[in-house]
């Protein structure tokens, strides 16, 4: 009798997804928040933050709970556009340049606006802020957003200079061009993704809302840190066991602004869903809402081990919700492990669109277990998790997860097995005991595993080869280069007297190029820009200043790294941007 229930089941399941797919395809809301760790929301017992709007979604959702990402954001954000492991899509650090994807990896917003999709992204890309890199180039029709990986950083440098408020009246890029706006940062992308929304209500859209909150810095509007000024974010939690982190004064202040921040994301997602009600397309919206890794700070992460960076659970589970209640119930759990790069061929499934065939794709479509079907294709499949600067190291910093075991590496490349660690997080959901020991043979198998897997993505095309940003192009001139997307000194960042260079493919002409700087430059000195086969020099006496401007800089088509520098006085001082237009 089971049997045929769970068969009619299936049938009935089956006919639905055939007649919503005949009849009209349904609209992707996809919200993603920044270092929101698994523990800042009430539903997931956290006592203090205050989460009324996402806590109500959650219980009428399907709950992935075990549910993993990357330790990093522009990681986890290439995964999730893509399907695919970071690596083979060039995404290999959230600076350094390797937060740059290449621009032949299919996104979900392309794999959508090829099947009758219109498509909008608003908030944090990091996935490359030059053509062919940017969101526009990668399938969105509208687009709002920030540089580089967090408004404020060096290379979102239209905020930059205001750090102390640089989540308030920002210069954002609308389709590419500069544009400011009034307002804080979470509650301007809701606005532009609810306008979004409300002008292609009649046909399908994707939306995908990447909130930048409440990544660091810790900028909210007062209304809502007076919620959380008094609240001492260490009490209030049951006494059942769960490891807690030490948190100093700092971190207590921190984990102040960040519920004041998840409760602001909160207000906006409701804002969003009311209006989905309002436009009474709500039951034929498929709407996600997870977030891209753990907290960046010591707080309540529900007892796990780590934080953002880590391969432990902390630093990789994070909540996944989903509603569609066209074609699923809600209000139910799913404990299959499940992860960022199964969200392309979930959609692909779901709305009937088409996914790239060549190339490989990590993921596998969750469909199944949304209809409640056989998991066994789950069961034992690996997941890959690093995170080190620049490129994975052997072995620091990283993890093979399967089935309920997972191998953990933090020591040399030639260590012997036993200096890795084994957990059973099914038995162990806090990873506290190695298993190691007692389980050699399995943690052989897994280590060959993981040296199988880490070589075969570490040979993918878009790692060894460099991806280049095209300078001199009719899509984007002129072009802002960035600190983010800059390569050269380990952890170039703020850091005026560093080695730095873009590497780029410049189009054959003419160019103005304007060279701004951190600090204002006090003494007189030479600016040089190289190319792989050039160098241009000139002399600059206008001090103090903080530009310097070389004009009818003439450049032959060539790939090159583009290495500009000013010298004064024995220093050697690296541009915070670069601004190259050509001319006609």
């Amino acid at each position: 009798m089971k049997t045929i229930l769970a068969l009619s089941a299936f049938t009935i399941a089956a006919s639905m997804l055939s007649s919503a797919q005949k009849t009209r395809q349904p609209n992707v809301v996809l919200i993603i928040t920044d270092d929101q760790g698994y523990g800042d929301l009430g539903y997931t017992g956290n006592p203090h933050v205050k989460t009324p709007v996402l806590d109500n979604f959650a219980r009428e959702s399907i709950r992935f709970n075990q549910f993993y990402v990357s330790p990093v954001c522009a990681p986890t954000r290439a995964s999730l556009m893509t399907g695919r492991f970071s690596l083979r899509t060039g995404v290999r650090d959230t600076y350094n340049g390797g937060a740059i994807m290449a621009p032949e990896e299919v996104t979900i917003a392309e794999m959508l606006k090829n099947t009758g999709y219109t498509t909008g992204a608003f908030g944090k890309w990091h996935l490359g802020d030059n053509y062919p890199s940017r969101p526009n180039d990668q399938g969105f029709d509208e687009s709002l957003i920030h540089l580089s990986g967090g408004m404020g950083q060096p290379g979102d440098f239209t905020t930059f200079f205001k750090r102390d408020s640089s989540y308030f009246d920002p210069v954002l890029w609308y389709n590419g061009e500069q544009k400011g706006y009034k307002g804080y940062c979470s509650d301007i992308f809701t606005s532009e993704a609810v306008a979004f929304i409300e002008k292609n209500q009649e046909e399908p859209f994707f939306c995908y809302l990447a909130f930048n909150a409440p990544h660091t810095p810790l900028q909210v509007p007062e209304e809502y840190y007076n919620l959380y000024k008094n609240i001492d974010p260490t009490s209030g939690f049951p006494n059942d066991g769960k490891p807690f982190p030490q948190m100093s004064e700092k971190d207590k202040e921190d984990a102040r602004k960040v519920y004041a921040m998840v409760t602001n994301i909160d207000d906006n997602v409701g804002k969003l869903l009311n209006k989905l009600e309002e436009l009474k397309i709500a039951d034929n919206t498929l709407v996600i809402f997870m977030t891209d890794n753990g907290p960046q700070q010591p707080r309540y992460v529900a007892g796990m081990r780590g934080r953002k960076g880590s391969v432990y659970r902390g630093g990789v589970r994070v909540p996944f919700f989903l509603k569609f209640p066209a074609l699923f119930h809600g209000n139910r759990d799913i404990e299959t492990t499940t992860a960022h790069i199964d969200i392309l061929p979930t959609l692909a499934e779901i709305c009937n669109a088409k996914m790239p065939i060549d190339r490989k794709i990590d993921g596998k479509s969750l469909l199944p277990l949304l209809k409640e079907e056989n998991i066994a294709d789950f069961d034992n499949r690996p997941l890959f998790f690093y995170w080190t600067r620049r490129l994975p190291e052997l072995y620091q910093n990283i993890a093979l997860q399967k089935g309920p075991y997972k191998l953990v590496g933090h020591t040399n490349f030639d260590a012997p097995l036993e200096n890795f660690e084994l957990f059973n997080i099914q038995k162990d959901e806090f990873e506290l005991k190695n298993i190691l020991p007692e389980n050699k043979k399995l943690a052989s198998e897994m280590k060959t595993e993981l040296d199988q897997m880490i070589q075969e993505i570490s040979n993918s095309p878009h790692l060894q080869n460099s991806l280049r940003i095209v300078i001199g192009s009719e899509h984007e001139n002129p072009v802002y280069l960035n600190r983010n997307d800059a390569g050269g000194s380990r952890g170039i960042w703020t850091q005026e007297e560093v080695f730095g260079f873009w590497k780029v493919k410049i189009q054959e002409g003419k160019y103005n190029i304007r060279f701004k700087f951190i600090q204002p430059l006090e003494s007189e000195g030479t600016m040089f820009l190289e190319t792989n086969s050039l160098i241009f020099r000139q002399e600059n006496k206008n001090t103090p200043a903080d530009e310097i401007e070389m004009k009818d800089v003439y450049f032959s088509e060539m790939e090159c790294d583009l290495i500009p520098f000013y010298t004064t006085q024995g220093r050697t001082v690296f541009p915070l941007w670069v601004e190259l237009e050509k001319l006609e």
